[in-house]
């Protein structure tokens, strides 16, 4: 215990940290925790299983247990905002794992539930509020929940809230939060956005940062598989039937296309759920269970979902879908070899996503070795310049790389002189749906012995009654 001793913390979290099977803190815990048990705001910049959750709430609960002041009725000292619901049952767990000799109360606020439970929770007042941003506003502007006697406010997962839309109800989260608290921004990436919402948000932060930004963690073994679309599944099927594959957890881009890897997963017999915002809770805590317990070795996810995933023991990520950010890739393959281990990164890479996969070999700095050795390859899509995918197949153009054949419209416009050709059509050969209008009201005296007056005349007429109509 002399790694966590020397923070000063209570002794009560210290004996729980313990208990919990942690000797030695981590590096984002050994630059975050000393700054901000002095009450500083904070910018912590950490990929995800560093042990950012500990570095926030164990100097949370020890300024909470050695001020103990008795919280408002539906007031919060400390407020945890968070992208996910399961990131924030996760969250309110780990406080509840260091917390569990302090007395400290405790609520957690999120989506796709029945709101009397939480309601009922803020009653009273607790000292640790975790949430989502949309069922807290939701519940503040319904009065159920105030902040202005905040203590300590953190943001976590900022990058991702900004990725799903959330920056208008940070926003107005942060405008009900009293100006004397202290601010703590936690993110795995650090993009402009997100620097901007820092400078406006904290107050004379310190910056800590485990890892350079869109690096990846070095015990990831990384492939990629180069093959058609159409034999993704395939392919993936295929790697779950690997003996070295004891929990994978797969990625697609759209929540339609989890479902759809789900489906066809279990026609092939391999066992898989799905995870995603289209999915009630209800059903998403299930397969976490199932894929915690090993009741299903396959979890299928998308980008948003999965960040409130905690699984530890996943041998292999696998992407089929590559992700059209590069740092969503980082983060994605951090979700295996943590805690020490190795793990194995897959990436199914067909022509469309060439151009990816050269944008995140650029930011992360290093070629991802290619697997050929397997009944899939396609060297054809290997063989695509970055930027300039090839198509997957020799008989498939797709999309917008057929328009350069539009050369073959000639011989169609071929045609067009020779109607041109045509004399001029008399006034019985004039198509009916010209004469009709025509024939509508004529203007007396309209001169039909002239061809150009009788045009002329028959436009103005048929104006009058869409006038009339309009007026109506």
């Amino acid at each position: 215990m002399t790694g966590f001793s020397s923070f000063d913390l209570l002794p009560p979290i210290l004996a729980a940290i313990e208990e919990a099977g942690y000797t030695t803190p981590t590096p984002i815990q050994e630059q975050a925790i000393p700054h901000l048990r002095e009450g500083r705001d904070l910018l912590g910049i950490a990929q995800t299983g560093t042990g950012k959750t500990a570095a926030f709430a164990l100097p949370i609960l020890d300024r909470l247990a050695r001020r103990r002041i008795r919280p408002g009725s539906r007031q919060a000292r400390a407020l945890i905002l968070t992208p996910t619901r399961e990131l924030a049952a996760q969250i309110d767990a780990s406080f509840a794992t260091y917390g569990q000799r302090l007395n400290l109360t405790r609520a957690v606020v999120y989506g796709g539930v029945g709101q009397y439970g939480q309601v009922k929770s803020m009653g009273r007042g607790v000292d640790i509020l975790t949430a989502t941003p949309g069922r807290l506003l939701d519940l503040m502007n319904q009065g159920f929940v105030k902040l202005d006697r905040l203590e300590i406010f953190v943001l976590d997962e900022a990058d991702r809230m900004l990725d799903m839309g959330f920056i208008h109800d940070i926003r107005m989260v942060i405008s009900h939060l009293p100006v004397e608290r202290q601010t703590l921004l936690f993110s795995a990436t650090m993009p402009k956005e997100i620097a901007h919402l820092a400078q406006g948000l904290l107050s004379d932060p310190e910056q800590v940062e485990t890892t350079p930004p869109a690096t990846t963690v070095e015990r990831v073994e990384q492939k990629v598989y180069f093959v058609e679309k159409g034999d993704k599944r395939a392919v993936l099927a295929h790697l779950l039937r690997q003996e070295s594959l004891t929990r994978a957890l797969v990625f697609t881009r759209t929540k339609h296309g989890a479902d759809k890897v789900v489906e066809d997963l279990q026609k092939r017999s391999i066992e898989a759920d799905a995870i995603h915002g289209n999915k009630s809770q209800g059903a998403r805590e299930r397969a976490l269970s199932r894929f915690r317990s090993g009741e299903s070795r396959v979890l299928v996810a998308t980008d948003i979902a999965a960040r409130g995933i905690d699984v530890s023991g996943i041998s292999h990520v696998i992407n089929f879908d590559l992700p059209n950010e590069p740092d969503n890739y980082v983060h994605r393959i951090g979700r295996t070899a943590r805690a020490g281990r190795e793990g194995v990164a897959i990436s199914l890479c067909d022509a469309t996503e060439v151009a990816f996969l050269r944008v995140i070999e650029r930011i992360i700095r290093i070629p991802i070795p290619v697997e050929t050795q397997h009944p899939y390859h396609s060297e054809l899509i290997a063989s695509s310049p970055a930027g300039s995918p090839q198509p997957a197949s020799p008989s498939r153009s797709g999309g917008r790389p057929s328009r350069p054949a539009r050369p073959s419209r000639p011989p169609r416009d071929a045609a067009a002189p020779e109607k041109t050709q045509r004399p001029p059509r008399t006034r019985s050969e004039q198509p009916k749906a010209e004469s009709a209008p025509r024939s509508v009201k004529p203007r007396p005296g309209g001169g039909a012995s002239r061809p150009g007056a009788t045009q002329g005349n028959a436009a103005r007429p048929a104006r009058a009654p869409m006038a009339r109509r309009r007026v109506d």
